[in-house]
């Protein structure tokens, strides 16, 4: 009769989970009647001593996990019937292969193959004998840089000091970034050392070292939309200055705007470099049906400000006008009369932190639209790349999975009053065990119609989960935005950029050998697109130059025009020195120092070669 009334039990909180969420997965309701088995296991690579979890069913009896190469291991931790934690053992066979999990009478192998890594460093964004300031980034480029889980530097007072993995501003499978402590760190020269879970130790460059400043300052910076080149000229009631979204384009507009952008242009302020000594500004919709604030922009408007340089600044907020609900039908247009559109931006405040830091936002995911509002609804739906299953609205790379896992990162949402669950896929754990609504100190009110949540898994039980179950966000009455990380990049003063090669024309790249480059001299053959004097190619050598592309999907290889030696992998969107500008074009982050490439390239030259890109820029910061 007991088991009975516990049968009747669960199946009426199954149907009352049901009635309310719609979305839950049947998986949580049955894991507790399937046997023994393996549903996937974190990381998929591993060194001797890394931290693994595995994810499964009926482990409350497993007495001994094996690792390819018959590496039979009994000391772990049942977290519950569907969770284990393990350390990677030594011996694990170098090929890889299946784990298994045994009890006293049964056995379970997983599906995926386990690979074994191993930890090389090709170089870093400091030189020996270059000046540290606390408080700075400094980037340690290689390959499997996942398994460095500490570096050892001098505190204040010359003792050793070790900061910790999870204090790591960024850590990525080829791309490694330590914030150096702010004050808490000894002024002198000095060599630090990475340490890694399989007990490598890692000398850094000798760097002199000194405590970081306090100063710091906010600045604007802009982020151009759409420019004029000129083709477009004077209004006088003319139509010309008309956009659309990519996907409601009719060919009538001047630029398509792409759906992200389009997304941020109806939900946050944006700007407008007009030139005229008198202007009348209207800004209507292509049908000339509805005029945004209801009436023309002049002069003494204190929308309009006088640059003093012959050209005004208008500033545009569409959140609550009517325009806003007819622009994605009828589009966007500036018209009226005596003046020029020059620009259209973003203008977005920033802190400027100590001597040449800024803080940015590095986007993770934006709704380009086709996510609708939430009503206990499963559609925000994130899983990592190596857990997807077709469900998510996003499989997000494993650098970033990670990221999201030990790090802060940020959720704008759209909503009145919004109801936000953050949990599971399955909907069994939810981050901080309660719905987050207004008044929440995690949600802050932007003024604009948006919020902004502020999420670190860091400790939560929900983390235990999120591999095998993924993240959903759900609740009522909100849609998310976007998922985005604050990182403190180089920069401040002005512009931060020094192109020593700009694209003249040379077309996309197939695996070809056009973007071939030399050092002065070295070009016997006349191959090379263009060669560099002597300063600029041992900064090419020895320090960190970014390439930029137009590209959609690049798969970008940096190898020697023999095509014998080639610098880490082919790169492509998910890796961590490949980012997404969001506007067509993407920026591959290079420090070849210490790598075999570099090696070779005075008499090889250095390639950029690969599919589906081709190169604009390379500079140096």
């Amino acid at each position: 009769m007991k088991h009975i009334i516990n049968y009747l039990g669960a199946l009426l909180a199954v149907v009352l989970i049901g009635a309310t969420f719609t979305a839950c997965s049947d998986e949580d309701a049955q894991s507790a009647n399937v046997g023994l088995g393996i549903k996937t296991f974190f990381p998929t690579k591993v060194v001797t001593n890394q931290p693994m979890t595995i994810n499964g069913s009926g482990f409350n009896g497993v007495t001994e996990i094996e690792f390819p190469g018959g590496k039979k291991v009994t000391d772990f931790e049942i977290v519950g019937n569907d969770m284990i934690r393990v350390n990677a053992p030594s011996g694990i066979a170098a090929d890889g292969g299946k784990i298994i999990v045994r009890t006293a009478d049964d056995e379970a192998e997983s599906h995926m193959s386990l690979t074994v890594g191993h930890t090389y460093v090709t170089g870093y964004s400091k030189q020996p004998g270059e000046k540290a300031s606390g408080g700075e980034l400094i980037d340690v480029f290689g390959s499997d840089l996942e398994f460095i889980n500490g570096v050892e530097l001098l505190d204040a007072d010359g003792v050793p000091q070790i900061i910790d993995h999870k204090e790591f501003y960024r850590k990525g499978t080829n791309k490694l970034t330590i914030r150096l402590p702010k004050k808490n760190i000894y002024e002198g020269t000095f060599v630090g050392i990475l340490h890694t879970y399989d007990g490598q130790s890692i000398m850094m460059p000798e760097l002199a070292y000194e405590p970081g400043a306090d100063e710091g300052h906010w600045e604007t910076v802009k982020t151009t939309i759409w420019k004029n080149d000129g083709s477009l000229g004077a209004i006088s009631w003319s139509s010309d200055y008309r956009f659309a979204s990519e996907e409601s384009k009719t060919g009538e507009e001047c630029y398509a705007v792409p759906m992200d952008v389009w997304q941020k242009m109806k939900s946050e302020t944006f700007y407008v470099t007009i030139k005229g000594e008198d202007p009348q500004v209207r800004v209507t919709s292509g049908w000339w049906s509805t005029t945004w604030t209801g009436n023309d922009i002049q002069p003494g408007n204190e929308l309009l400000t006088d640059n003093g340089d012959g050209t005004w600044t208008l500033t545009v907020n569409l959140a609550g006008d009517p325009l806003l609900d007819v622009v994605d039908a009828q589009h966007l247009l500036f018209t009226g009369d005596r003046y020029t559109v020059e620009e259209i931006y973003f203008a977005e405040d920033v802190w400027i932190d100590g001597p040449g830091m800024q803080e940015v936002k590095v986007p993770v995911w934006t709704n380009g639209g086709s996510l609708g509002a939430i009503s206990w609804s499963g559609d925000y739906r994130f899983a990592s790349e190596e857990s997807k299953t077709g469900e998510e609205c996003y499989a997000v790379p494993m650098d970033v999975w990670q990221r999201l896992k030990t790090e802060t990162f940020y959720v704008t949402i759209k909503g009145e009053d919004p109801q936000i669950r953050v949990t599971s896929g399955w909907w069994s754990t939810t981050w901080t065990g309660a719905d987050i609504q207004p008044g929440n100190e995690l949600l802050t009110d932007n003024g604009d119609g948006t919020w902004t949540l502020t999420v670190n898994l860091a400790g939560d039980p929900l983390l235990d989960v999120v591999d095998a179950q993924h993240l959903l966000f759900t609740g009522d009455r909100y849609t998310v935005e976007e998922i985005y990380f604050i990182e403190l990049v180089a920069g401040g003063g002005g512009s931060s950029e020094t192109v020593f090669w700009e694209n003249s024309g040379a077309g996309a790249v197939s695996w070809n050998g056009t973007y071939r480059f030399g050092l002065d001299g070295h070009d016997g053959n006349n191959e090379c697109i263009t060669t560099f004097p002597q300063d600029i190619w041992d900064k090419i050598k020895s320090g960190t130059f970014y390439l930029v592309v137009e590209a959609t999907d690049p798969q970008i290889r940096v190898t020697n025009g023999w095509w014998d030696t080639q610098w880490l992998t082919d790169f492509q969107p998910g890796n961590d020195l490949l980012t997404d500008n969001g506007d067509g074009t993407w920026t591959l982050e290079i420090n070849i120092s210490g790598d075999p490439l570099v090696d070779t390239i005075d008499e090889k030259h250095i390639l950029f070669t690969g599919d589906r890109f081709t190169p604009v820029k390379l500079y140096f910061k």
